[in-house]
């Protein structure tokens, strides 16, 4: 599984020009599936993106872990994240099918909700169009093959 992780002052995901779901202080959370992930990768990725202490403390260092900082979530399906870029026409045959996807999906965004976190969400396979105030900017790359 693979995540990109931003520190936001604001985010939101609109779907056929209607907000579907927006959240203030927090992170926007990229989120892929790949073919071979299990529960085992969702609950290690979620438990990396609540305990990420990248949210500055009274001394201006990034020390605070997300509960700290009042932090929400948006996470967004995002199955480019597993891109195969050795042409210039990008394959995406190891990204999760949908029947593998939805539910891994759905199990990173229950395990954050489970620590208390406000997510937001977008609909998995829907187009949808992402807005963001980036904080920092603050941008880390997870990948359960390398946690």
């Amino acid at each position: 599984m693979r995540a990109v992780v931003t520190r936001v002052k604001s985010a939101s995901v609109s779907i056929g020009g209607e907000v579907h779901s927006c959240i203030n202080n927090g992170f926007l959370i990229l989120l892929g599936v790949h073919e071979d992930d299990t529960e085992a990768e969702a609950a290690k990725i979620a438990d990396k993106i609540c305990g990420l202490r990248v949210f500055e403390d009274e001394n201006g260092k990034m020390n605070l872990a997300p509960s700290a900082a009042g932090a929400e979530m948006l996470i967004i399906s995002q199955f480019t994240l597993f891109a195969d870029c050795r042409s210039r026409r990008p394959g995406f045959s190891h990204a999760a099918r949908p029947d593998t996807a939805i539910p891994l999906y759905e199990s990173v965004i229950r395990h954050c909700r489970e620590r208390g976190f406000t997510v937001g969400t977008g609909v998995f396979g829907a187009e949808m169009l992402v807005k963001s105030e980036n904080d920092g900017p603050v941008t880390i790359l997870l990948d359960t093959d390398v946690l």
